[in-house]
């Protein structure tokens, strides 16, 4: 029997089996989990318009008392909980890949309760979260009422009108919840430069106070001490009186060395009236292995930069006098574009590394800390080759 004299048989009605699927039941799963996102997105949104506007309203009004501004210091971290779990909804039902942006960070001032309202009020995550969480609304209205007409009608289109709504909420979710991740790792990577360099500056000081206090401070103790017990000889022994005077006018002209080493340490004169030229070639006078300095600047650069350079450059010549069983090494500085690089060789036995511990991770350290770069490329039995770069600042005129 046909499909027509079937209809006839029963009236005109056809069998329900005859009847074609609406096409919207033969979507793909993704299809229904964008439905679903889409359908949710009306709660969600009443959710996160309702929570944004209370405690928006309540701290901005109370922001004259002392409860205002921890108020909205709390908004801002409920809104980054709720950002968290719009995320979590985008990438379960939209498929979309985020990450979860970087924790609140601390003031560095440290722990504590106005550190930490200092923080959050100008966590720029809580501020992204609030921002899309108030612009929801009406969306997720829009969302909601397209989306349920085309199931209930089933319309052919519901594929393209999922597809499309659910472009435009992933947009919202990547331009407003995402990690923007360059800049947070730019943010962390600062972060943890900055404790580099606070380390650095207090191991510093702890070894100018070490070397002041067992160096030049102890042997001025001692010096004041022989020149007490020389006047207290002068009239009666002024011959041992004129000894203890003169062994310590030799003790003072050490102390002087001592104090000249130091200072030479902290930066040394040279480096502040010359450049970094005659500075490098007075350092590589000092090192046990012959070293051809070559430094070609038509300029000098900020004397930070400049201080960096000479300290690394000193500090690697040291480790190849005491480790490196060379016999030849060469320095070079020049600049390419905005970077001072430098590169030292020697021909000695290698093996040298940047493994944790050792005085090249604390120049890799150092250089990390204000954006340069430090290779080492040393294999066993030599030779071994440094290569650092640092950014190129102008010294300042005057």
């Amino acid at each position: 029997m046909t499909a027509s004299s079937r209809a006839r048989a029963t009236g005109g009605r056809a069998f329900e089996e005859d009847r074609p699927a609406p096409a919207f039941l033969a979507f793909h799963r993704q299809t229904w989990r964008e439905v679903a996102h889409l359908l949710v997105n009306l709660p969600m949104a009443l959710v996160g318009f309702g929570y944004v506007s209370l405690w928006l309203y309540a701290g901005v009004a109370l922001s004259v008392t002392v409860v205002g501004l921890p108020m909205l210091a709390l908004g801002l971290s409920g809104s980054r909980g709720l950002g968290r779990v719009e995320r979590g909804r985008a990438r379960a039902l939209l498929r979309l890949g985020i990450e979860e942006p970087s924790p609140l960070r601390r003031h560095r001032q440290g722990r504590g309760f106005f550190p930490w309202l200092w923080s959050a009020l100008k966590d720029p995550v809580g501020w992204r979260a609030t921002l899309y969480l108030f612009i929801r609304l009406p969306w997720g209205i829009f969302t909601f009422v397209i989306t349920l007409l085309t199931v209930v009608l089933g319309w052919p289109v519901l594929g393209y009108v999922a597809r499309g709504l659910s472009n435009a909420d992933r947009a919202m979710v990547r331009g407003l919840l995402s990690p923007s991740s360059e800049l947070e790792q730019r943010i962390e990577e600062l972060e943890s430069d900055r404790g580099v360099v606070f380390d650095t500056a207090a191991a510093d000081l702890r070894r100018i106070e070490r070397d002041l206090h067992d160096g030049a401070q102890a042997r001025l103790v001692a010096l004041a001490m022989d020149l007490g017990l020389a006047k207290e000889k002068l009239l009666e022994d002024p011959a041992a009186a004129a000894r203890m005077v003169d062994e310590a006018h030799g003790e003072v002209k050490t102390a002087l060395q001592e104090l000249r080493d130091l200072a030479r340490g902290i930066h040394p004169a040279i480096l502040t009236d010359r450049g970094l030229g005659p500075a490098l070639s007075s350092v590589a006078g000092r090192c046990t292995v012959p070293v051809d300095v070559s430094v070609d600047l038509a300029s000098r650069p900020a004397p930070a930069i400049e201080g960096i350079a000479y300290f690394t450059v000193s500090e690697l010549l040291q480790n190849i006098s005491k480790h490196s069983g060379a016999r030849t090494a060469d320095v070079e500085l020049w600049r390419a574009e905005d970077r001072l690089l430098i590169q030292v060789r020697d021909d000695g036995r290698g093996g040298a590394s940047t493994a944790k511990g050792s005085g090249l991770a604390g120049l890799a350290e150092r250089l990390g800390s204000v954006d340069g770069l430090f290779v080492v490329d040393s294999p066993e039995g030599g030779p071994t080759l440094v290569t650092a770069e640092l950014p190129w600042r102008e010294r300042a005129a005057g």
